[in-house]
């Protein structure tokens, strides 16, 4: 018999893995257990949202950009203590650009097309690098 666990639950969110014109899309987060680092843009489910749906929403949320959700890439779990205790559980979706001009809107800082060339030296949440890793074309 399981037994519920005191305290909260884990968060759900969403993400995007966008190449374009050979750049990803990263968003610089201004909030959060990574505020200041790169990520993908995502954020959490709506109840009732599916994720695929949650994932093209907060794409264009966060960034202006509009794609058509394809693939799930992976999903990732982040369970941090500081800087205050977090858990996240996020799918990660490939997605293919439509239309749009990035510009940071919503919780994002900042937006960047990286090059694959300056994916190393950019300060990228660990599972954001992983997602965009498996989505890399050779």
């Amino acid at each position: 018999m399981n037994t519920p666990l005191p305290g909260p639950l884990p968060r759900l969110g969403a993400s995007v893995v966008l190449w374009h014109q050979d750049g990803v899309l990263l968003v610089r987060r201004k909030t959060g257990p990574y505020a200041d680092k790169w990520s993908l843009p995502g954020g959490n489910v709506v109840f009732g949202e599916r994720l695929a749906q949650t994932a093209a929403r907060e794409l264009l949320e966060e960034t202006g950009i509009s794609a058509s959700i394809r693939n799930p890439v992976g999903i990732f779990e982040i369970v941090m203590e500081q800087p205050r205790p977090a858990h996240f559980v996020l799918m990660a979706f490939a997605a293919e650009y439509e239309s749009g001009e990035a510009v940071a809107n919503d919780d994002a800082a900042a937006v960047k097309w990286a090059k694959a060339d300056e994916l190393e030296d950019l300060d990228i949440t660990p599972q954001s690098r992983d997602a965009i890793a498996r989505t890399r074309k050779a």
